[in-house]
């Protein structure tokens, strides 16, 4: 049936009378909708959420050509067809709006529920499209179909049902979102809510003014396809902005041909001089605006390869870094084990070789009583040879099982409240016969009878002292050795607070100043101590420096040089 009044469309979509404003609107979105569906889409067809857009697009592409050809056309049979259809693909681009919408902000797909309700909700318009319930008639004198109030009522709804949820979810997302994902989901919240609202408003105002004789055509219906203009804007910005859809110069130039395209269309409609002369000014600055925007964008994208190369030489720097590190991490461990390993062996083998020694002594200091009858002089000096020579054995054995235990913290630290006096005391009168017999003298200097008590363990401070004093008389040839005790409580240069300070001085030999930071490590001799006492370990003043600072103590070496004498000072915390 043929519309009297109605002229024939020449290729479809061209007709007479058809207001300028429906080509314009038509067409401009069907340009726009189509180059940033089928580019967001063809960059990357894997991402769901460009998938959406694409089919959006071609949705809305589907449904204005549907509308272009229900405003040209003269024939009944194609407007009913195409005005059964508009309800349904209505609410289609409202679900996938909202489809859209829930990937692009969740970065993954929507729940099977929201689906069935997407379902639910075009069931009614498939069940209903196809019959008189959809389109009662066709008015033949305005060439337009009669719709069924309730029918455009129910889907109108749920347009606004729709545009209401995205309006929910942009709200709740955009609370918990970072900063700068914050701004994306506003605007593309802005983008879908406008393409909705200008949708639904301008499709049901006009039908609304129409039914109430307000308004003698649809034509006001035509603003709202500018919403789909606006939408893909957005979308266009966003790429441009944040690498939307994983899209970089492209979307700048999308953005600038779609602009440049909207403005120069508008030629083919303009009558007005004035109207074409503002026109070409709008195209003008678009153009040079665009120039400098893809320029900006490429000195953008420019800048931030340079960076992710920047990021990813670091980042294989940063690998090889922490490959490098767990190799240490695991040569470390293994080391700890072979420590540990060495320091029980040491500990054993210090064990096994203890016995003799000691045996050794026990039956020499028989010998030397009488006990097996009287001895030569000459047996008696290679006696006391076999004597000493052990003693030296003793003591490396001794010295061999406290770096052990140290070492392996099998050591307890036993502290008690004691008199430094004493403990010097003592050892002075273990050694002054050993002093004497050399031709050494052996004094004892106290500032003040009045020296603090310390807490230390007494036997470790003992052996430590020991082991300085004896070091002393060893290596001093003539002159002596001097052990003071004073108070230092902060009034002159000290290491620790209040503390007693032990000073063992002697005559002797001396020490470089280029050795002396080294005679505290493990097996460390000074060049002359090796001359005057090959048998030495180098494990004496070690031992002493972690008994000291295990007893929360401090232990050093002055000397002048060499020939000027030594002194080894001990500081101990007052109790």
């Amino acid at each position: 049936m043929i519309c009297p009044e109605y002229a024939d469309p020449k290729y479809l979509f061209f007709a007479d009378g058809v207001s300028p404003l429906v080509y314009y609107s038509h067409f401009s979105s069907i340009i726009v909708s189509a180059f940033v569906g089928f580019f967001v889409y063809f960059k990357n067809r894997n991402e769901l959420v460009n998938k959406l857009l694409f089919l959006i697009s071609i949705t809305f592409i589907v449904w204005t050509v549907m509308s272009l050809v229900t405003w040209t056309s003269n024939r009944s049979d194609i407007i009913m067809f195409d005005w059964a259809l508009d309800g349904f693909v209505y609410i289609l681009l409202c679900c996938l709006a909202l489809y859209f919408f829930y990937v692009f902000v969740d970065k993954r797909d929507i729940k099977f529920k929201n689906k069935l309700i997407f379902v639910l909700f075009l069931f009614p318009v498939v069940v209903f499209t196809p019959t008189k319930y959809n389109l009662p008639n066709f008015l033949l004198d305005d060439c337009a179909s009669g719709e069924n109030q309730y029918f455009t009522n129910y889907y109108y709804g749920i347009g606004l049902l729709i545009f209401m949820w995205v309006l929910f979810v942009a709200i709740n997302r955009y609370k918990k979102s970072d900063p700068l994902f914050k701004k994306q989901v506003l605007l593309m919240a802005l983008g879908v809510e406008f393409f909705l609202i200008t949708f639904f408003i301008n499709g049901f105002l006009a039908s609304y003014l129409f039914d109430k004789g307000l308004v003698d055509d649809y034509s006001i219906d035509q603003y709202g396809l500018f919403g789909m203009t606006f939408f893909m804007g957005m979308l266009a910005y966003m790429i441009v902005r944040f690498n939307a859809f994983n899209i970089k110069l492209i979307g700048a130039q999308a953005l600038v041909v779609t602009l440049f395209i909207l403005i120069a269309a508008q030629f083919a409609f303009i009558r007005n001089p004035t109207n074409m002369i503002l026109n070409g000014v709008a195209l003008f600055l678009i153009t040079i605006f665009g120039y400098i925007l893809i320029r900006n964008v490429k000195r953008e994208i420019a800048q931030k390869e340079a960076l992710a190369v920047a990021n990813a030489e670091i980042s294989e720097r940063k690998n090889q870094l922490q490959k490098i590190s767990d190799h240490l991490a695991v040569a470390n461990d293994k080391l700890k084990e072979l420590d540990t390993a060495k320091n029980e062996f040491v500990s054993i083998v210090a064990h096994q070789l203890q016995g003799p020694p000691t045996t050794v002594k026990g039956y020499s200091m028989l010998l030397v009583d009488g006990t097996y009858g009287e001895m030569t002089p000459d047996q008696k000096d290679v006696l006391s040879k076999i004597f000493n020579a052990n003693e030296q054995q003793i003591d490396f054995v001794r010295d061999l099982l406290n770096v052990s235990r140290l070492e392996s913290g099998r050591i307890n630290f036993v502290f008690e409240t004691c008199s430094v006096v004493d403990i010097c005391q003592d050892v002075i009168d273990n050694l002054f016969v050993k002093a004497r017999d050399k031709g050494l003298y052996l004094e004892y200097n106290k500032t003040t009878n009045d020296i603090p008590a310390v807490n230390v363990d007494k036997a470790k401070i003992r052996e430590a002292v020991t082991n300085l004093m004896d070091n002393a008389i060893k290596y001093t040839k003539k002159g002596g050795v001097t052990v003071s005790i004073k108070v230092c409580s902060g009034t002159e240069k000290c290491l620790i607070g209040s503390h007693v300070r032990i000073t063992v001085s002697d005559t002797g030999i001396g020490i470089p100043q280029s050795e002396i930071p080294h005679l505290f490590s493990k097996f460390s001799r000074g060049k002359d101590v090796k001359r005057l006492n090959a048998s030495g370990t180098g494990l004496g003043l070690y031992v002493v420096k972690m008994v000291v600072e295990g007893n929360h103590g401090q232990v050093w070496i002055e000397s002048d040089g060499d020939g000027m004498g030594s002194r080894f000072i001990i500081e101990l915390p007052i109790a």
